[in-house]
């Protein structure tokens, strides 16, 4: 099979999946079901004969992730993924989980009861030990506060409860009371799922080619590898902004999503682009990220926001504004945080790949995932949403008390697929973000890379760790221009 033959198989296959719901549907073209039951197309490399496929490595050249191991393209099927998981697993229980939610809400009043009564001057005369305490709870308050935000995430993905209208109220009160516009973040959400790592339709964490990489710096391409190292504080500079403000930025101009908004299918990206006054937002029913059938659900999350700020509004008026700060904004600002952390380390690891559109099919986007280990707070404060990513990037509708069982039981379906780095429980994870911030700076191909595998980029760096980026030459307008000078 040619190198052109294998890419249009991927392309037809794309095209095969591209079923969606009408709350869904993709900004710039159909998309597969979040949960397909068909298999990918033959172009897989089980399909083909030995000789096919030595023919086809020797012509696409090798695949090497940023660690230097080397990459082969996944060749199990969505329907293989299905069929290994046991049928109990897709079971749901609305009784469970509001159990769950009624839990961490209990913990959100609980904590504030008995701060608001014992840390107190009366009860505790030291200002400096006050403060500490105080501060303990706004980190205590992030923790059950994010654990309902993923609550919150199981019902946008209908996981919650067999029950469509009882996930979506739920979901609109709990991500209305976090300040987290629900249909908006659904539809959102919902796509990304459906185009995970694909460059031109991801909607989160879509990482910077080498040009936009070098652009962002003010130079070409192939002025990169001469460039020194970033120095480890403007790596430190740059992750402490994306943890304080990394959300509120997405949800307000869509950094970090795709921006490819002049293909939206309705026209409703004409002259919108991503960034502040650029139209692409999370508010707005006209943002490219919709479809007119949406705009009801984006008012009406935006509702939802209205009624939250109001609230808070009343309550900083009557006990003040320095007291609202330590009761709601600073948790707020910790689950902002933890949700950052978690979704940026899911799609963010020397490891992953990431594909042009060409290259890409929807097996080949969920495995490029990767599940990590946050010991007691992430498998029950945040409802193993970090451990078992995997699974839920194949079958998101799955809820996550049985997605344990069925991340096991895919595991030998994926075989090397299967990513998980938990090494070292919570401290490794928040190592693992030091790690990726320095390993992870843009995405290329990989040197050799011909045909399909040109479509593969994996991330590359400045800082001398793992497989240095190719050199490049020059431009040839910019080589003209120096002859001429």
């Amino acid at each position: 099979m040619s190198a052109i033959t294998a890419r249009k198989s991927f392309v037809q296959q794309a095209d095969d999946l591209s079923s969606t719901s009408s709350s869904t549907t993709n900004s710039i073209a159909a998309s597969p079901k979040e949960t397909p039951r068909h298999s990918p197309s033959t172009s897989s490399l089980s399909s083909l004969g030995s000789n096919s496929v030595v023919e086809l490595k020797a012509v696409n050249g090798k695949l090497l992730d940023t660690h230097g191991n080397e990459f082969h393209l996944p060749n199990f099927t969505i329907k293989q993924i299905r069929d290994a998981i046991p049928a109990h697993c897709f079971q749901r229980s609305g009784a469970k989980g509001l159990g769950y939610v009624a839990r961490d809400l209990a913990s959100l009043a609980a904590t504030f009861y008995l701060f608001h009564t014992y840390v107190t001057p009366e009860n505790i005369s030291s200002t400096p030990v006050r403060t500490t305490l105080w501060t303990l709870y706004t980190f205590v308050q992030g923790l059950f506060g994010t654990g309902l935000w993923v609550l919150a995430h199981e019902c946008g993905h209908q996981s919650f409860s067999p029950s469509k209208t009882l996930n979506d109220t739920v979901g609109w009160f709990c991500h209305s009371a976090l300040l987290v516009p629900y249909f908006s973040w659904k539809i959102s959400h919902g796509k990304h799922h459906k185009a995970t790592g694909n460059l031109e339709r991801d909607m989160v964490f879509v990482p910077k080619t080498r040009e936009e990489y070098a652009s962002k710096l003010g130079y070409y391409a192939h002025e990169l590898t001469e460039l020194m190292e970033e120095t480890p504080i403007v790596t430190a500079g740059t992750m402490i902004g994306q943890q304080l403000v990394g959300w509120l930025l997405y949800i307000t101009a869509n950094v970090t999503g795709h921006n490819y908004h002049e293909r939206q299918i309705e026209g409703r990206g004409k002259g919108k682009h991503n960034g502040f006054g650029g139209g692409v937002n999370h508010f707005d029913p006209s943002s490219p990220l919709y479809e007119a059938k949406d705009s009801k659900l984006i008012l009406l999350s935006d509702l939802g926001l209205g009624i939250t700020f109001a609230a808070l509004f009343l309550i900083g008026s009557k006990f003040g504004w320095a007291n609202l700060a330590v009761w709601y904004l600073i948790p707020y600002l910790w689950v902002n945080h933890w949700l950052v952390a978690i979704t940026f380390l899911q799609h963010t690891d020397p490891t992953l790949p990431h594909y042009e559109p060409q290259a890409w099919n929807f097996a080949r986007g969920a495995a490029a995932t990767i599940d990590r280990e946050f010991g007691f707070i992430g498998r029950h404060l945040f409802h193993g949403i970090i451990e078992t990513h995997v699974l839920h990037h194949f079958v998101s509708t799955i809820p996550f008390y049985n997605a344990d069982e069925a991340t096991e039981a895919i595991k030998p379906i994926m075989g090397a697929h299967y990513r998980s780095n938990v090494e070292g429980g919570p401290i490794g994870f928040l190592k693992s973000m030091w790690q990726s911030a320095r390993m992870c700076q843009w995405i290329e191909p990989c040197e050799g890379a011909e045909g399909e595998n040109k479509g593969v980029l994996f991330y590359r760096n400045r800082n001398g760790l793992g497989v240095p980026p190719q050199k490049l030459s020059p431009p040839a307008d910019l080589k003209a221009a120096k002859s001429d000078s």
